[in-house]
């Protein structure tokens, strides 16, 4: 998967992700929604810069910020609140913002994977970063963003794994 993701010209990925965030910001649940987990794209994921700065005066929008084997939760006010994280390098929000901790407030989480399969299960990076904190968020519709050829027929699947409510591609919802 790794390798079929770097194939990809940024230039394409860029296409398809707008495809696919356009999706998102579609679903009646992000449009009610007024605090929303999203992610600070790598270079193989579903792009999300453009989508973050295009809401996030809208809305709240959470970030994830890496902390040990967790993820903390702050608040993007905007471009100068970004650094890059200190264990992967991932942009996110500088310490000196407050960290989110009402999880219940959170209302949809946007989550990326390595792969999903057809009945939305997510296989991530291995490190149960999301299925951790996706445990902890127990009101919040979580919707899988991924390429098309991240969708599989079957992935494997652990008892700690959290189920996605919805997976969306540039070509499906499911």
């Amino acid at each position: 998967m790794r390798e079929l993701k770097r194939a990809v010209p940024m230039e394409e990925k860029l296409r398809r992700s707008d495809a696919i965030m356009c999706q998102v910001e579609k679903l009646p649940e992000f449009q009610k929604a007024n605090v929303v987990l999203l992610y600070w794209s790598m270079a193989d994921e579903v792009q999300t810069h453009a989508f973050v700065e295009r809401w996030y005066k809208q809305k709240v929008l959470l970030l994830p910020c890496v902390d040990g084997d967790d993820l903390r939760l702050r608040q993007y006010t905007g471009p100068d609140c970004m650094v890059a994280g200190e264990q992967f390098g991932i942009g996110e929000p500088t310490a000196d913002t407050p960290e989110w901790t009402d999880l219940d407030k959170v209302e949809m989480i946007v989550v990326p994977g390595v792969a999903f399969d057809s009945k939305r299960n997510r296989m991530g990076r291995g490190r149960g970063f999301y299925d951790r904190l996706l445990k902890s968020t127990p009101n919040a519709i979580k919707v899988g963003v991924a390429y098309n050829f991240q969708l599989l027929d079957e992935i494997p699947v652990e008892a700690h794994d959290v189920k996605m409510d919805k997976v969306i591609t540039e070509n499906c919802e499911l």
